[in-house]
């Protein structure tokens, strides 16, 4: 009579468990065409940014583009969120460009912060092993002598710029996209 109970039991939890391991969700044809639009839009971005990074390669190795930063970060760690039409760093042949201006209007360059201008040299276009790109010059003007690199991410045209300067060490650093200068729409202030 135990050994009929037991075998009773283990069939019932057998049966039990053949029926969990059948159990599934059941979408709605608005959450199938949902997640068939998030992936199609995953796609179409993946597309995007694939082309985006191959033109921003191409302007780095023309020496032809723009960073327009949307953030700053400061020596110490501070940051800020600044307006991408007046803070950027710009490479046109040897012609390299450094404006800062997180403050609205005044200061040296008339719209609230500083252009540096000077030639650049000793440029230097690197592609790791994983596909990350590093660019680096040498910038030399009047008023800036640094160093200036440029590090971008495989498939983004997402980059950073760190400006460390030769003589102090208030290093910069930029974030923004990097384009070529012809869809650049930077508002370029006096320089020194």
């Amino acid at each position: 009579m135990k050994r009929m109970l037991l075998i009773l039991a283990a069939l019932l939890t057998a049966h039990t468990a053949v029926e969990a391991q059948t159990e599934r969700r059941i979408y709605t044809r608005a959450e199938q065409t949902e997640a068939q639009d998030r992936a199609l839009e995953k796609e179409l971005q993946q597309v995007q940014d694939s082309l985006n990074y191959a033109e921003a390669m191409a302007s780095l190795e023309k020496l032809d583009f723009v960073v327009e930063a949307d953030k700053l970060v400061f020596k110490h760690g501070d940051s800020a969120f600044v307006n991408s039409t007046t803070n950027f760093v710009s490479l046109t042949d040897s012609r390299a460009l450094v404006q800062i201006a997180p403050f609205n209007g005044g200061g040296p360059n008339g719209i609230g912060g500083i252009t540096l201008e000077g030639q650049a040299s000793n440029i230097k276009l690197k592609t790791d092993r994983r596909g990350n790109t590093y660019f680096t010059m040498n910038v030399m003007g009047a008023a800036l002598s640094a160093c200036v690199t440029v590090s971008m991410a495989k498939g983004s045209n997402y980059a950073s710029v760190t400006v460390d300067p030769t003589f102090n060490g208030n290093r910069i650093t930029f974030y923004g996209r990097l384009i070529p200068s012809k869809k650049s729409r930077v508002f370029e202030g006096r320089a020194f």
